[in-house]
């Protein structure tokens, strides 16, 4: 790891202020991705901007919404009581994450902004487009299973790693943002972008700018909702595959539904047309399974990782089928 510069920022403002005008700046809180990253040599910082210190930690709500602090911890918001029982999806996304440990440190900003676990990525010997712009993508043809069948392009196929951002992506949740022109807001559908010819550029930030928090929608499809992840171990592991569901029915027919995914695409998955495609009719598990062909259409997997197109499919029946009593 090579020297950089350390400050701590007493307000949000002057976080902003120092990395605006600190060049090679980052934030740090957690620092549980961060840290790693800055050690293994795939990511490299002059500067960083310590905001542990910042009162960003609120976990409140008010008539129409969910408003989670930046600097809240994992571990506090999923378990939260009210979380838990309005949100059930994010707090299941979040237990599901990492450890204890790592949920008693990392914070909800810092998890939105998680890299990519591709090996590739992580190995500062190897080629790779997201760490170093035209260097090549080795998973194309090589080690692939975990890599993205959706949203892919012939300068990436990193997928998305954070089981919350595919949670607050089924729910239209939106990120507020404080940056040297000053606050705004994204939602999330906008937040995080395709890889493209530029994987490198993974999100919407501007430079120098610092996630405040992260407003979530009440309603009664968000109370009604469940994540579902599959991975290769019980605890301390990405997903091969999850799903992100929240659904509303009337008697048998789907009034409403929102989904999302991981571990299949290079951002947090959700594809209207799947919703569209169980909205208005009634739930069953021939409307479901019409659903994951509609997901799965423009997948293109690799040697390693088609099995995940199947895996993808059931997956949502199951949780879909959990959710709407579908036997």
């Amino acid at each position: 790891m090579r020297a950089f510069g350390y400050s701590v920022a007493g307000s949000p403002a002057e976080a902003v202020r120092i990395a605006a005008g600190t060049p090679g700046s980052a934030f740090v809180a957690g620092g549980t991705d961060l840290l790693n990253l800055m050690r293994d040599g795939a990511q490299a910082h002059d500067h960083l901007v310590d905001v542990n210190d910042l009162d960003l930690d609120e976990v409140a709500f008010d008539s129409g919404r969910l408003r989670v602090g930046a600097l809240a911890r994992m571990r506090q918001v999923a378990e939260h009581s009210r979380v838990r029982r309005e949100f059930p999806v994010l707090s299941e996304a979040l237990l599901a994450s990492a450890s204890p440990q790592v949920r008693n440190m990392a914070a909800i900003g810092g998890n939105l902004l998680q890299r990519t676990r591709c090996g590739y990525f992580r190995d500062a010997g190897s080629a790779c487009n997201k760490r170093a712009p035209g260097s090549g993508c080795p998973a194309l043809t090589g080690c692939n299973r975990g890599h993205a069948i959706l949203g892919g392009s012939d300068h990436c196929i990193a997928a998305h790693p954070s089981d919350l951002a595919v949670a607050l992506t089924a729910l239209d949740a939106t990120v507020h943002l404080l940056g040297p022109g000053g606050e705004r807001a994204v939602p999330i559908a906008g937040f995080y972008l395709l890889p493209g010819s530029a994987p490198n550029r993974e999100n919407a930030l501007r430079p120098g700018e610092l996630i405040t928090r992260v407003d979530v929608p009440r309603t009664s499809l968000a109370a009604r909702s469940r994540y579902l992840k599959l991975r290769d171990r019980a605890t301390f592991e990405f997903a091969v595959v999850s799903v992100a569901a929240a659904l509303r029915t009337r008697g048998r027919v789907v009034a409403d539904v929102r989904l999302a995914f991981g571990g299949v695409g290079t951002r947090p998955w959700r594809d209207v047309r799947v919703e569209a495609a169980l909205r208005g009719r009634p739930l069953t598990r021939r409307a479901i399974a019409e659903a994951g062909r509609v997901l799965v259409r423009d997948a293109v997997p690799r040697e390693e990782n088609g099995f995940k197109v199947e895996l993808v499919q059931r997956a949502l029946e199951s949780v879909l089928g959990d959710l709407g009593g579908v036997r």
